[in-house]
């Protein structure tokens, strides 16, 4: 399948040109490792069975044999070999006018800890499911950002070819690149679907070894679904799973916290624009 260029790839395009790693976090199925790809020589997938034996014990006893491969090289699952990242950072340190050379992607189920943060050696950027720009349903002729960086710009509205029956079907569907291999209209829809399976009944214990009520995780999803964009406090969202289920507000904010890490929750910032400057 030939790649869609992204827009974080403006990002990275930017960064490259300041830092010698990449670190692309976000949530699975996003499409960070396809991105890396496109810009790697040499590709490290520790998932790789026939060759993950001989690439973690490369990675536990001499990590910086990986870095003699043709750059850039992109390390996939680093978290199965955590030595890697320390050897990124030693070798940026070392080579402080290299730029670009190694990308990390991984799995955000599972959360791993680093003796070092990286910073200012390995820089680290979000990327989320693709938009509708990206996949092609919107045309992008109005950019709100466009429209705050350059208020001269005429607002003469613009027209979309997209129904509203088929902004409907991408809200459910969502922006998985996964989903533009699969010619079935309805089949496109199981990708959420099982997406959402696994965040309750695996990842939100996979991400750190701690067993969670999958019933709990459930609840409090349906409960941020029935109130997203609205101004619903967390009370609210605790009282909706309350009502059927038996915890405390301790535990549940714990689990927000694992959702928040695993970029399956996000709260929208407020709405602070510096009105004196425009006076």
């Amino acid at each position: 399948m030939e790649y869609i260029r992204r827009i974080v790839d403006q990002e990275i395009d930017k960064r490259i040109k300041a830092f010698n790693a990449i670190n692309i976090i976000g949530p699975k199925g996003s499409g960070k490792t396809r991105t890396a790809q496109e810009r790697c020589k040499t590709i490290i997938e520790f998932q790789d069975e026939e060759r993950r034996d001989g690439y973690l014990a490369v990675a536990e006893t001499a990590p910086r044999l990986f870095f003699s491969n043709d750059k850039p090289i992109l390390f996939d699952e680093w978290q199965d070999a955590p030595k890697i990242w320390g050897a990124i950072r030693k070798d940026c340190d070392d080579h402080p006018e290299a730029v670009g050379e190694y990308y990390l992607t991984g799995s955000t189920s599972r959360k791993t800890d680093t003796p070092h943060t990286g910073t200012g050696r390995i820089s680290e950027l979000i990327m989320y499911p693709m938009t509708l720009w990206e996949t092609g349903e919107s045309n992008g002729a109005v950019s709100l950002s466009k429209l705050f960086d350059h208020p001269e710009i005429p607002l003469t509205g613009a027209f979309s070819q997209t129904m509203l029956e088929d902004l409907f079907f991408a809200a459910c569907r969502g922006g998985w690149p996964r989903c533009l291999a699969i010619s079935d209209r309805e089949a496109k829809l199981e990708i959420a679907k099982d997406y959402y399976r696994q965040i309750y009944q695996k990842d939100a214990s996979a991400i750190d070894g701690v067993k969670r009520n999958p019933e709990w995780v459930r609840t409090l999803l349906w409960s941020y679904a029935r109130n997203m964009a609205t101004l619903a406090k967390k009370t609210s969202i605790y009282a909706d799973v309350k009502f059927t289920q038996n915890v405390t507000d301790v535990t549940l904010s714990s689990y927000i916290s694992v959702l928040e890490k695993l970029f399956v929750l996000r709260d929208i910032d407020a709405w602070t624009p510096q009105i004196r400057a425009w006076c």
